[in-house]
């Protein structure tokens, strides 16, 4: 991060620096620490502008020009997302930062980052990477200005934006550039975004691209919008996927078909580099974000469900990616001789925690299926066994100075009634802290159908099991639940509905979300468009007051929410929910 720190290690000039909206954290959770973790490991030494001071050019010019590309990442999170809450107001705090400091990093970070680094080092490549370039590839909806935007590429002078996770796109580009290939000559790296003059475009082989409709069309149009997002959705698989072009007013968007996931032996040397899972000595207050991931797993990577709400598909994809049980064991011996570890394991998992070691055979040979999600319903050819899972637990459980191992990042319950292996009688035995956190997002299965998530009977079905495991082993243990309000389809009378769902069964909980429209979500292109873009069907979808009368709903016993839950029974003629004295 410093010219001492590179002058201690005989560097006098860096091959690549990641520039970054996030604190410097040497942790795997953290996307600025693998992509430098695993560019140094190929042989490239790396620089890390950690929050810099885009007002001014000092941070920018700190380390130096590199000898082959800026790299640039708003950081684990998209910008907008960091800085604004749901209804659009300025976060104060930012746990990537310094004592969770808020108003350190600019809001649509990546093009600020990349115009400064453009206007010190005009001729220096940069690449985009991150979840906030990954997600703005193509034309999409922005909730923050309420409008179509360009593709991050289109707005930000970047050669190449590098799209889902990196690693193998940065060192092949990297090897390339370091060989004398000119950035100009690097347009087909599979999980590379790419832009060329609409001329050239023209004169190009189209053959076997998909041209989806411009962004003067998707951003005049919502009927296109949803069509070209349907149309790139399909393409997002690594076996199938075709390239997917875009036209632009001044340039044409080319996405390359995505990079084929790492394998089982790629991973576990990703995750085994050696991270010391610390923030940067320099930082004299702590990074929020750390202290919850310290010392938790990646198992692994992918999610096959395809949650309407999630980006996961564009961006991990639906292909799971699991770690051998050895290298899970390996990494924990070394946390146990970390001096802070306390012998708590705080989760192992990835996307869903569940789904280590799923498969489909269908996979390496023709890719996720284009016509069916695998979970909706769980598919015949997808193992939903948990006995690897089972086994890998166990052995972490077994490892000197380990107490406990527990589960954080949520379960998928659904693939857990699909299988007969004994693992909610080992998770709840074994790995669960007192709550167990669940996302069945809503009861009304007509809203399920919508967000691809079980319906209200597979979430009930659940809730009895692992309350009679707990009692079968003396426990008192809890789910904790995740709703969600105003989602698209969703009207006041479902959530009236799952208001009253939580009433009687004792949910209510804090733990509730109201529907942020994300880029390159499905559920974020019905939010705009009123278009399911799946079956082009129209779909109701609450703005305004309804969105703030939904989520009042959702949170009816606090006092201030009680006009809008009112309104709402009213308009639905529920006014019993509220009781006699109040209504």
């Amino acid at each position: 991060m410093t010219i001492k720190e590179a002058q201690a290690l005989d560097i006098n000039e860096f091959d690549v620096i990641l520039a970054t909206g996030d604190a410097y954290v040497d942790h795997p959770s953290f996307g600025a620490a693998i992509i430098g973790r695993v560019l140094w490991d190929a042989g490239f030494t790396v620089g890390i502008i950690a929050q810099p001071d885009w007002k001014s050019d000092v941070d920018f010019k700190k380390l130096g020009k590199p000898r082959l590309f800026f790299g640039v990442t708003s950081g684990n999170v998209d910008s907008l997302v960091n800085n604004y809450t749901a209804n659009l107001k300025i976060r104060s705090d930012d746990v990537y930062s310094p004592g969770g400091q808020g108003g350190l990093r600019p809001n649509r970070a990546t093009i600020v980052y990349s115009d400064k680094l453009h206007s010190i080092f005009p001729d220096t490549p940069i690449i985009l990477g991150g979840i906030e370039a990954s997600l703005r590839r193509f034309a999409h909806y922005d909730y923050w200005s309420d409008s179509v935007r360009r593709s991050i590429l289109a707005d930000a002078p970047a050669n190449i934006l590098v799209f889902g996770m990196g690693e193998r796109q940065v060192v092949e580009i990297s090897a390339r550039l370091s060989k004398g290939e000119n950035i100009k000559e690097i347009t087909d790296v599979a999980g590379t975004v790419i832009k060329i003059e609409p001329g050239r475009w023209r004169t190009f082989c189209h053959e076997g691209y998909v041209e989806i409709p411009s962004f003067t069309e998707v951003s005049q149009h919502k009927m296109l919008y949803a069509k070209a997002f349907n149309m790139h959705y399909k393409e997002q698989d690594p076996v199938r996927g075709r390239p997917v072009a875009q036209a632009h007013p001044k340039t044409v968007i080319i996405q390359n078909k995505p990079a084929m996931p790492l394998s089982t032996e790629e991973l576990d040397h990703v995750y085994e580099l050696p991270f010391t899972r610390m923030a940067h000595p320099s930082y004299k207050k702590p990074i929020p974000a750390l202290a919850p991931v310290k010392f938790s797993i990646v198992s692994h990577r992918g999610c096959f469900a395809s949650c309407s709400f999630c980006a996961l598909t564009h961006h991990q994809g639906r292909i799971v990616q699991s770690r051998s049980i050895e290298s899970l064991v390996r990494e924990v011996k070394r946390l146990a001789k970390m001096p802070d570890f306390k012998g708590i394991i705080q989760d192992v998992g990835g996307p869903t925690a569940n789904m280590y070691s799923m498969h489909c055979k269908q996979w390496e040979t023709k890719g996720a299926c284009a016509d069916k999600i695998c979970t909706h319903p769980i598919c015949k050819n997808l193992d939903t066994s948990h006995q690897r899972l089972i086994e890998m637990l166990r052995r972490l459980r077994e490892i000197q100075g380990v107490r406990k191992v527990f589960i954080g990042s949520g379960i998928r319950y659904d693939l857990v009634l699909a299988d007969s292996s004994g693992y909610l009688s080992e998770l709840c035995e074994h790995h669960v802290s007192g709550q167990l956190k669940v996302a069945p997002e809503h009861v009304s299965d007509r809203v399920t159908e919508m967000m691809h998530k079980p319906s209200r009977a597979v979430f009930d079905e659940f809730r009895k099991k692992f309350s009679a495991q707990n009692k079968k082993l003396g426990r008192k243990q809890y789910l904790i639940p995740y709703f969600m309000s105003g989602h698209p389809g969703c009207t006041v009378k479902d959530m009236v509905e799952l208001a009253e769902y939580i009433r009687d069964n004792n949910l209510y909980t804090e733990q509730v979300q109201n529907f942020t429209p994300t880029p390159m979500t499905a559920s974020t292109c019905m939010y705009h468009t009123g278009i399911n873009p799946f079956t082009m069907k129209e779909v109701h979808v609450a703005k305004g007051r309804e969105k703030r009368i939904q989520r009042a709903l959702l949170r009816y016993k606090d006092d201030k929410n009680y006009g809008f839950v009112r309104e709402g029974l009213k308009m639905v003629g529920r006014e019993d929910f509220l009781g006699k004295e109040r209504a």
